[in-house]
């Protein structure tokens, strides 16, 4: 369980002393976020939100208010998952570097699961078999690649992150990488 909790420790809604655990989920997409906040095991401790992170003028207040509530600037771990490609096709090259920035301005450790060039690839026909027009910003990404690496080198170079871990390859193929501010 993710508080690790004891029957005798405590309850689902009441975490046990000393585990004291917040986290605090975002998604752009509002049907995702009223489904995990229905289905989730520790509503005390879990915090759901629908927040699209590129509009500036919405994520900034909501998560320095969310912060301020538990006395803190910064999150001690940011989890990005299976985000990074949605951002940068309908953000551009621009967009991915400034969430990157922006991420790695949010919290101590981050761990992120780049999608490979190939769900780019994927999502692009996708898109093209349903009749539709190519995101915005596809054909003229000049990063792309090992994406993984690409990453890396952003958060790296240009974020002042360390790359502390690569925990190997998820069963889609995408790798998690543990990054250090």
């Amino acid at each position: 369980h993710l508080l690790g909790l004891q029957e005798s420790e405590g309850s689902l809604e009441q975490p046990a002393a000393g585990k004291d655990f917040n986290l605090l989920c975002c998604d752009i997409d509002p049907a995702l976020i009223e489904r995990a906040q229905q289905g989730s095991p520790f509503p005390a401790s879990i915090s759901f939100a629908n927040l699209d992170i590129m509009d500036r003028s919405a994520r900034e207040p909501f998560l320095s208010s969310y912060l301020r509530r538990f006395g803190r600037s910064t999150f001690n771990i940011v989890f990005c998952m299976s985000v990074t490609m949605w951002i940068h096709l309908n953000h551009g090259d621009s967009g991915l570097v400034e969430f990157l920035a922006f991420l790695s301005s949010l919290c101590k450790y981050l761990l992120i699961e780049p999608q490979p060039w190939k769900c780019y690839r994927a999502a692009a026909r996708r898109l093209r078999k349903l009749g539709r027009k190519d995101f915005d910003h596809f054909r003229s990404l000049a990063i792309k690649g090992d994406m993984a690496a690409r990453i890396t080198q952003i958060l790296t170079r240009d974020c002042a992150m360390e790359l502390v871990r690569c925990f190997g390859s998820t069963s889609w193929d995408r790798s998690l990488l543990l990054f250090k501010s």
